[in-house]
């Protein structure tokens, strides 16, 4: 296939609107969810399309040694730049796993000059709005019609939305996931990791901070139990030791267990996440089930066969919570015409006359013991 086939270039002639929707579409795609906010992806722009990368140096190589989250990540970005494309009035063309000697090229995505599709580009505005919550979630059960929609867009991703129904059921996803955290806690090398990426520099803009994650106290949860961010005790948000039993619980699962299907499923998440958030719902994955070949299997066998599942969405009613922290985007963005802003100026320490002058002003008069005084 050639250069051009694959949208492969220099930015010195593009198109100059669809390159500047291009660049406002990555603009929207950094703010899609990622594995512990890994944001795992490089963006390539090219005059008749952009690269959508996978980085691989920021794969989580204890919980995802297949790269099935990293993928789920990269689908989710993808779904953001259609969406974001909708928005200012383009179509979308994707090529998903273009290339099978670059397996770091999970799509391209060219804008066209066909009439927009009006329910992606409406789903915009929530872009910015979605959350994973990690609060307790309260019901009531998420609507009848809310989870006929959420399996409607799933569908038309490729993928299948399974509803977690009957209490047994429940009892069986909180059993395998308490499960499965048990198992990863046990290992050095996942705590070490997670202790990676909930203790990042503010400077990296990325990783799961303290504000948006529960303090947790060693109390036993019941229902589906949370991963525990807290690796420092310091979580800002409330304590949370139970789960609303109303809260509505779903799997993604897809027909085969490959990239491709992890990629459409990626798509299939946003998709859901941002219908979610549109009608005034939050969301939060439970995965440790499926990072764990055993537990994967077991929830396989009970709810989804033939059909894999992928991940476990918690949906309910919550207080909202703090925006993840963002990668620069000059770190995630290739051939950007944009101008790189400055980093921030370092704070300038005051010369040393006006430090002496601070101190001789924090100085007062005492007695020397003589009838007289010194400055101190």
């Amino acid at each position: 296939m050639s250069q051009r086939d694959h949208g492969i270039g220099t930015p010195t002639h593009p198109r100059p609107a669809a390159w500047t929707a291009m660049e406002r579409a990555i603009d929207r795609a950094v703010l899609a969810p990622s594995v512990h906010n890994t944001q795992p992806w490089l963006f390539v722009l090219h005059p008749h399309g952009l690269e959508v990368r996978a980085d691989r140096k920021r794969q989580l190589r204890v919980i995802d040694p297949l790269g099935r989250g990293l993928v789920l990540s990269l689908g989710a970005a993808v779904f953001t730049l259609r969406v974001a494309l909708a928005a200012q009035g383009w179509a979308a063309d994707v090529d998903r796993l273009p290339r099978t000697d670059d397996p770091d090229l999970l799509a391209l995505v060219r804008p066209v000059p066909r009439p927009a599709d009006q329910a992606l580009a409406a789903l915009d505005p929530f872009v910015e709005q979605r959350r994973t919550n990690r609060r307790r979630l309260t019901g009531p059960p998420l609507p009848d019609d809310v989870l006929s929609r959420l399996a409607e867009v799933a569908a038309a991703a490729g993928i299948q939305l399974v509803p977690v129904p009957g209490e047994h059921q429940r009892r069986l996803v909180a059993q395998l996931t308490r499960q499965a955290d048990r198992m990863q806690n046990a290992d050095p090398a996942y705590r070490a990791e997670l202790r990676t990426w909930t203790n990042r520099p503010p400077e990296s803009g990325d990783g799961v901070p303290a504000g948006v994650v529960p303090h947790v106290t060693g109390e036993q949860l019941t229902g589906v139990p949370q991963r525990d961010f807290d690796t420092t005790g310091a979580g800002r948000l409330p304590v949370v030791t139970e789960q609303d039993d109303e809260q509505t619980l779903v799997l993604l699962a897809t027909a085969t267990d490959s990239p491709a299907n992890w990629l459409r499923c990626g798509e299939g998440l946003q998709h859901v996440l941002l219908e979610l958030t549109r009608h005034g719902w939050v969301a939060s994955p439970a995965t440790q089930a499926f990072e764990v070949p055993q537990t994967r299997d077991d929830l396989r066998s009970v709810l989804t066969r033939p059909a894999h599942p992928q991940l476990l969405l918690r949906i309910g009613r919550a207080e909202p919570t703090a925006p993840a922290p963002r990668r620069r985007r000059e770190d995630v963005v290739r051939n950007s015409t944009r101008p790189t802003l400055p980093p921030p100026p370092a704070p300038v320490p005051p010369p040393p006359q006006a430090r002496r002058t601070s101190h001789h002003a924090r100085r007062r008069p005492v007695s020397d013991g003589r009838g007289g005084t010194i400055w101190v």
